[in-house]
């Protein structure tokens, strides 16, 4: 079984977050950019604890200051991902770092974005939508402002609207206007919930109108919850390597994945931060193969899981399944 060459479908994945180190550290010296503490001895991302990942990944995008920054970013991010297999991936980008929110600014860094993602898609076969994300920690105000900029380029390539940040600042309902403008727009949602916080966290994005949830795994010690999850079809982004690496479990085999697939949870695997977490999406299936016996046909069904639950258009999907199915 060659877990690197089967057909993925990644949902859950931060484009500055994927960003290649050495991408990173190149853009700095043209821009002669300080990223003192970024970076360990050995030219990896160095962080002590998730409030600490936060401020390395923020510093990490002081780089990234023209729109041409990111496309060069997009086709590095997707040839990376396309080299794992993944034909298809749902990337979050954020406004706030593209201009600051501004709807002018933010067009102009979504053009170059999209001209990346063609490129990408030419030379490796890999597609991607993109799902904007305001920060949890930025406060709602600041949501508001990418909310406005997803609503106002909402289409066939910004697809869904979403939440990121520290988890353990204010509360999902304090984004409910954010998430109802989206809404409206004819954004699907998602948002980052149950990966510090408990139960209740992901009860609260079920109630902020999430179909999808990113992480999502507290959920695992409510089996109320479980079910519920089961009945409405709600979708688990859920990063396994991303939840060890960060110590919200404290190895694969206790992570709660496969209990909540075999409880009938809608779950589907991605990397998160790769880079920052030293994953890749083979070595997630790696990982799974090897910890919970997971075989072929048990990944191919997880990629049919993603690929149904991307907020991507009919034709897109059936496009997936036909290239994962001809397996």
């Amino acid at each position: 079984m060659n877990l690197q060459q089967l057909p993925k479908v990644e949902l859950h994945l931060h484009l500055e977050g994927a960003a290649p180190p050495a991408f990173i550290r190149r853009l700095g010296q043209e821009k002669d950019v300080n990223l003192s503490g970024v970076f360990s001895e050995d030219g990896n991302y160095i962080f002590n604890d998730f409030v600490d990942f936060l401020r390395v990944y923020e510093a990490a995008t002081e780089v990234l200051k023209s729109p041409d920054d990111f496309r060069r970013l997009i086709e590095a991010v997707l040839a990376e991902s396309a080299s794992h297999g993944v034909i298809y991936t749902e990337m979050f980008i954020s406004p706030d770092f593209c201009g600051g929110a501004d709807l002018g600014a933010w067009r102009e860094y979504l053009h170059a974005m999209q001209d990346g993602a063609e490129r990408a898609e030419v030379e490796h076969g890999i597609k991607m939508r993109g799902i904007v994300t305001c920060i949890r920690h930025m406060g709602p105000d600041q949501a508001k402002k990418a909310a406005h900029c997803a609503a106002e380029t909402a289409g066939d390539w910004i697809v869904g609207f979403g939440m990121g940040g520290d988890e353990n600042v204010g509360h999902q309902s304090d984004y409910a206007y954010s998430f109802d403008m989206a809404k409206e727009a004819g954004l699907r949602l998602t948002t980052h919930a149950g990966e510090w916080r408990g139960p209740q966290e992901v009860r609260d994005a079920i109630a902020l109108g999430a179909e999808r949830i990113g992480h999502g795994v507290r959920c695992a010690s409510d089996p109320e919850l479980v079910k519920e999850l089961v009945a409405r079809g709600t979708v688990l982004e859920v990063c396994p390597g991303s939840n060890v690496t960060l110590g919200v479990y404290p190895s694969l085999s206790e992570h709660p994945l496969h209990r909540l697939a075999e409880a009938g949870v809608a779950v589907t695997v991605s990397t998160d931060d790769p880079p920052f977490f030293h994953s890749t999406m083979t070595s997630e299936y790696e990982g799974l193969a090897k910890t919970f016996g997971w075989d072929e046909e048990r990944f191919l069904e997880l990629a049919r899981t993603s690929a149904n639950a991307a907020f991507c258009d009919v034709d897109t999907r059936a496009e997936l399944l036909k290239r994962i199915d001809a397996q």
